[in-house]
């Protein structure tokens, strides 16, 4: 008796509508694993900016322990060299850290120190109280800060004629019209960044010439060359993004760092 074999069905693949399914399963497994990745690694870089914000602030402090004055700020063509060489009347009292002056690395082919977002809208910048207490250019004039007496920068700072830093952004050049006053005219000295979103013009911010606008107002605040900042935490709420740092110098602060290494301004 001849046996029937029975030949093997063909075995069924998967259809397009399955495939497609499968794909937007794996995209949405992908971004659930990318998104966590991509905060971590912006948290990662926040830290390593704070962390630079406070060597720059150390460093500056540094540098009138040993020179009896603050470094001018860096302007866009001196290289994050101090502009001018040698302080006294600057070229802009609002600019970039001067890292190559300060000695601090690592700096950009330009000799700028940059944030870890690394654009070159992320210069570290920093600005210094524009003012004469006793003599020209109290911060930035070898001995300026000895004629002025620690007790004449005190009464300067009380008097709200240092730099401004607010919680939001102000509609006075001199003092905090809204917010919290967090030094209302008595920051010696401002280091900051522009963080991830940077500046929305390029072309270098670093004159009273140039115009750069941040991504909201208290981010405008920051970079507009007055002598009014903004500090607060960070947001990406419409309209009222926020992600620049920033730490500042008190008289106080000054005073008591140089006279515990035994030195006076």
């Amino acid at each position: 008796m001849l046996r029937r074999t029975r030949l093997p069905g063909r075995s069924r693949g998967f259809s397009l509508i399955e495939l497609a399914i499968g794909l937007v399963i794996v995209a949405v497994l992908l971004s659930s694993l990318l998104v966590p990745l991509v905060t971590q690694v912006d948290q990662r870089r926040t830290a390593e900016t704070q962390r630079l914000l406070d060597e720059a602030r150390s460093a500056l402090i540094g540098f009138v322990a040993a020179n009896r004055r603050f470094p001018c700020p860096a302007v866009a063509a001196s290289n994050g060299i101090e502009s001018p060489v040698g302080g006294g009347n600057c070229t802009s009292s609002d600019g970039f850290l001067p890292a190559a002056t300060l000695g601090l690395t690592p700096v950009d082919p330009q000799g700028f120190q940059t944030d870890p977002f690394g654009n070159q809208t992320n210069r570290i910048r920093y600005a210094i109280a524009d003012v004469a207490i006793g003599g020209a250019d109290t911060f930035t004039t070898t001995g300026g800060m000895t004629t002025a007496t620690m007790n004449g920068i005190a009464t300067s700072a009380a008097a709200g004629n240092l730099l401004i830093v607010c919680s939001t952004a102000s509609a006075s050049a001199t003092n905090c019209s809204a917010g919290v006053p967090l030094a209302n005219g008595s920051a010696v000295a401002v280091i900051y960044s522009v963080g991830k979103n940077g500046v929305l013009y390029t072309g270098g911010c670093a004159t009273p010439a140039s115009t750069c606008v941040g991504v909201s107002a208290d981010e405008t605040e920051n970079v507009d060359l007055n002598r009014v900042y903004v500090s607060r935490p960070q947001s990406a709420a419409t309209g009222a993004e926020f992600d620049d740092m920033l730490v500042w110098i008190s008289p106080s602060m000054l005073f008591g760092r140089l006279i515990s290494a035994g030195q006076q301004p």
